[in-house]
């Protein structure tokens, strides 16, 4: 079985079925798993329609083959994107741009820090971005099932929109002259990250109406993207909330 179409672990399969976001074909659950979340998850399944299967402890390890399952594993479809629209339903929007994240567990990673820094949505582009796949719900610990991700052709038409909407599009690049801190993140804001290994392209780059930088004094000259957004999308939060 592909493991592009499961969910491992109780907590992401529990969030995956509370949000009712993604379809859910059926789950399997160990014998010898027994907790208040396991209960939680068969009272959601039996709410929803949703066929449990009790299995011996070996079937679930082999339905999820290396990965840690606690004894529960969903077979799912896809995670839908959402429309780019329903991205700005707040009066203060704060939206995060992924300008080429092709890893999923950076793509999970930044969706789970966005999503408890109370940004409204993600927007990725059709090509090289990691897709919606369980490894994503994964990596963002069931917060993909709460917080929308728009797909959208053209990152900079996207990035041009937010502008017409009154949106900041602050750029996170280790070129920048500002630091990350140096900025008023409390109106509307879009914050733009680039890809794994190459940065913001060019013209996303020249796009932004600024662009922010996190020093490093070390011998590495960059931070995993999804630590990277995390300390910015904190900053943000601090701010917004007056801490």
């Amino acid at each position: 079985m592909s493991s592009s179409n499961r969910i491992c672990g109780v907590h992401p399969v529990f969030e995956a079925l509370s949000s009712g976001k993604q379809p859910i074909e059926r789950i399997h659950i160990s014998r010898d798993a027994s907790s208040g979340k396991i209960r939680g998850i068969l009272d959601l399944a039996r709410q929803l329609g949703v066929p449990v299967r009790r299995e011996d402890r070996a079937v679930v390890d082999r339905l999820a083959p290396g990965d840690i399952h606690q004894g529960v594993v969903a077979i799912v479809g896809e995670l839908r994107y959402r429309s780019f629209d329903e991205l700005f339903k707040s009066e203060k929007p704060l939206i995060v741009v992924l300008d080429g994240v092709e890893d999923p567990r950076n793509l999970g990673a930044v969706i789970r820090t966005a999503e408890a820094c109370g940004a409204c949505g993600i927007v990725v582009p059709e090509r090289h971005s990691a897709p919606l796949s369980p490894t994503v719900v994964k990596a963002s610990a069931g917060a993909s099932a709460y917080l929308p991700v728009a797909r959208v052709v053209n990152i900079v038409n996207a990035m041009n929109s937010m502008k017409e909407r009154g949106l900041w599009l602050v750029g996170v690049d280790p070129a920048a002259e500002k630091s990350w801190t140096a900025f008023d993140y409390r109106g509307p804001v879009a914050l733009v990250l680039g890809g794994e290994h190459r940065g913001l392209r060019r013209l996303v780059r020249e796009n932004c109406d600024v662009l922010v930088k996190l020093p490093m004094v070390g011998k590495i000259e960059s931070l995993n993207i999804s630590v990277a957004a995390a300390v910015v999308l904190y900053e943000v939060m601090r701010q917004r909330i007056g801490l």
